[in-house]
């Protein structure tokens, strides 16, 4: 039977269209969508469990995963099978699980998933920004409780217009790049880079995105309603006792204002919240504490968490005793590691950011090889995060989503400052040692001054902050610099990057519905202040880059030769390139620039000598002697009839300077005139025709001696022969008589 397929189409600015269908593929999946967009389509589906799982969060998992078939490639590496997510399928995961989780109810707690796959690849479509719109319409059509539909575009900004979901194309000449996940009444989220924009700049650009999110928001709507929208499950939700919850407040609450009013660190505060919450489960039997343990945690939790937002509300005093405003204390250093190209550390309160750069060829770029982008990157940062910054002790299970997504956020930031013609691939490492806020921008801070440490001419240095909120409805407050409970009790985490002259990067996630733009202004206004203050601190501690990179870092030149030298260069099986890198202690990496059509030689080397020698060596390649000019050689090797000389401005270019050519007298012994390492002048005469070889002359910038006449060349015979016969006709010999 023909299954019934239900539509709804979406129409943007430009023309182009986006559909939402249902009803064809994945039908036993609890939600399921087809989202279309030029030759680009997303299958979307959703799967929650109807029994609640025994932990008090949400286990949600949503998955993005490209499939290389979509783009008619075949995975790389050995195993020819799709494996585990790239970092660019993890970014995308992270984008759309943080628009979703906060709408889902704060009791529900069935194990719920999300996968969207790529299943047909346009390359005139970016798939990552139609992600968000194809999870909400598929729980949408499903029964799962959520509270309302959102999508997530993205924005850009090609020549002063802004374009919603632009092309590759497009992208590359944008100076905005941002993704916006929002409902139709508010902005959730926020993710981008940007070329030192401002704040309104960036607001516009958000405005620009909600606008398009409402439509296809509505969409949604209409494809649910057409489907036959399901009644939301049933569920069981937490247990609740108001009465113990007032109980646990008239306990908690003026203990915990006054232990959040006292400033204290990080550990001695978590520690008196501690002892506030024993006194309470004192007065509680065994039985009672096993029965209603849970629930007592549960209000504590939120008296603490009341008592600390209305400390900052009413007095405008946080945890540590600063403003809203104020900035942690903050000190730096540089060329902390002695062996690294490049070193620094950034402490701000109780974070801290130790950050590495390694300077390398082309060889060591970041190859990124999925089903809907391919190319490289020369610069890259990674981000990790141990549990001893914590003061954890924790399994390692390899690299998180949330190192992946803070590195990336930091890599964004910096990236815009590397000059094109940097020649290094630079990878930055930002190992954090300590943390209690932000720790992604502590990372763009000392990503900057290890940059500046290398001896990378980074255009101007960069800083992030991190910003807050707290709102009640009526009142708010924003809190620059938040620390990590602030994240944990706030209502935003809005981290802004940026130059003295703009912002570079941002990624914002917003806990409150309707939060209002005026609001927004305020905290980018507010948090350009503080990201000017940090910027100076960093100035203060390295004012620019370093002039040139370390002593014992690799020193980089590149040199362009023709394509036809490449061959010669590297040597049969390699064996010229191996032995000159052996001898001059170089790393030697040639790149065929297709366009046009030259090689682009990268020499790496600690030592100038070694480089000098590969320059050398590839100068006299490329040597190539004008006819008519005369050149300084040196005798290199003896032969009977001549002698080899070498070039001495091009050492391996060598040419035979035959015995004819040493002197206008006649030369019996080619020792009596020329030896072994003799330098001389020369006349070059380019390929002589007779011998088709490169002919040059001694003899031809040495003064004719007095009276010399030049002989007469030989005649030769009709056959091309010399005639030895003084002009008898051959033809008239006699034969020689035979002896008896």
């Amino acid at each position: 039977m023909i299954p019934q397929v239900f539509k709804e189409t979406i129409s943007l600015e430009d023309g182009r269209e986006i559909t939402i269908e249902t009803g064809k593929l994945a039908k036993q999946a609890h939600g399921s969508v087809v989202v279309t967009m030029g030759k680009t389509m997303l299958l979307c589906t959703v799967v929650s469990n109807y029994k609640q799982s025994d932990v008090d969060f949400l286990p949600l998992t949503v998955d993005y995963r490209e499939k290389y078939a979509a783009a008619g490639r075949y995975p790389g590496g050995f195993f020819k099978r799709e494996a585990r997510p790239s970092t660019e399928e993890i970014l995308v995961m992270r984008i759309v699980d943080r628009v979703l989780r906060p709408l889902f109810p704060k009791d529900y707690h069935a194990e719920t998933q999300i996968m969207i796959q790529l299943m047909s690849h346009d390359p005139e479509v970016m798939p990552d920004a139609l992600a968000g719109l194809a999870a909400s319409t598929a729980i949408q059509l499903s029964d799962i409780p959520f509270e309302t539909p959102i999508s997530e575009v993205r924005v850009s900004r090609v020549d002063g217009a802004f374009i919603v979901n632009p092309t590759f194309e497009q992208l590359a000449a944008a100076d905005i790049d941002m993704v916006i996940g929002a409902s139709a009444d508010s902005v959730m989220m926020v993710e981008g880079e940007m070329d030192e924009i401002s704040e309104e700049e960036m607001i516009e650009a958000i405005k620009v995105a909600h606008e398009a999110i409402k439509v296809q928001c509505a969409a949604q709507v209409r494809l649910a309603e057409a489907f036959g929208k399901k009644e939301t499950r049933e569920y069981t939700p937490e247990d609740n006792d108001e009465e113990l919850a007032k109980v646990v407040n008239d306990f908690a609450y003026d203990k915990c204002y006054a232990i959040a009013k006292q400033a204290s660190a990080k550990h001695d505060r978590g520690a008196a919240f501690g002892e506030v919450k024993e006194e309470l489960k004192a007065q509680y039997s065994e039985e009672e504490l096993e029965e209603k343990g849970d629930l007592i945690s549960k209000y504590f939790n939120k008296t603490q968490k009341e008592a600390v937002r209305n400390l900052t509300l009413e007095e405008g005093i946080r945890l540590d005793g600063r403003k809203t405003t104020d900035i942690r204390p903050i000190w730096c250093e540089v060329d902390y590691l002695p062996t690294t190209h490049g070193s620094a550390i950034f402490t701000r309160g109780e974070t801290q950011a130790l950050a590495t750069v390694t300077l390398g060829t082309s060889r060591d770029a970041n190859i990124i090889d999925n089903a809907s982008q391919e190319g490289e990157e020369r610069f890259y940062l990674h981000y990790n995060f141990p549990p001893f910054s914590t003061g954890e002790a924790r399994p390692l299970r390899g690299t998180s989503r949330r190192e992946v997504g803070h590195g990336n956020l930091a890599q964004r930031a910096l990236k815009g400052m590397v000059p094109d013609d940097c020649p290094y691939t630079v990878r930055v490492v930002s190992e954090i040692l300590e943390s209690n806020g932000s720790s992604s921008m502590a990372t763009v801070c000392a990503g900057t001054m290890a940059l500046m440490d290398a001896g990378v001419q980074i255009k101007k240095p960069v800083s992030g902050i991190a910003m807050g909120l707290i709102s009640d409805g009526e009142r708010y407050a924003v809190l620059s610099d938040i620390l990590g409970d602030e994240d944990h009790l706030g209502d935003m985490d809005f981290k802004v990057t940026g130059t003295e002259d703009g912002i570079t990067a941002c990624q914002m996630d917003i806990k409150v519905k309707g939060l209002s733009y005026e609001i927004l202004v305020n905290a980018l206004k507010q948090a350009r202040d503080g990201r000017l203050h940090i910027l100076s601190k960093l100035v203060e501690t390295i004012a620019a880059p370093a002039g040139d990179v370390k002593d014992h870092a690799p020193k980089m030149v590149t040199r362009v030769i023709p394509n036809e030298y490449i061959g010669a260069l590297i040597g049969p099986g390699g064996k010229n390139i191996q032995e000159l890198q052996k001898v001059t202690g170089t790393t030697i990496v040639i790149n065929e620039d297709p366009v046009t059509e030259e090689g682009i030689v990268e020499i790496l080397g600690t030592g100038a000598e070694g480089i000098d020698a590969v320059l050398e060596k590839i100068e006299s390649m490329l040597f190539k002697p004008e006819v008519g000019s005369v050149y300084e050689v040196k005798v290199i090797k003896v032969l009977d009839f001549g002698v080899v000389v070498e070039y001495k401005e091009a050492p391996g270019n060598e040419v035979l300077l035959h015995v004819s050519e040493f002197a206008w007298e006649r030369v019996e012994n080619v020792t009596d005139v020329l030896n072994l390492g003799d330098e001389l002048d020369v006349k070059y005469f380019g390929i002589d025709k007779r011998t088709r070889k490169e002919k040059v002359s001694r003899k031809a910038i040495l003064p004719k001696p007095e009276g010399y006449v030049e002989r007469p060349p030989r005649e030769r015979n009709d056959r091309g022969g010399r005639d030895n016969n003084r002009g008898r006709d051959n033809r008239d010999r006699k034969p020689r008589e035979k002896r008896d």
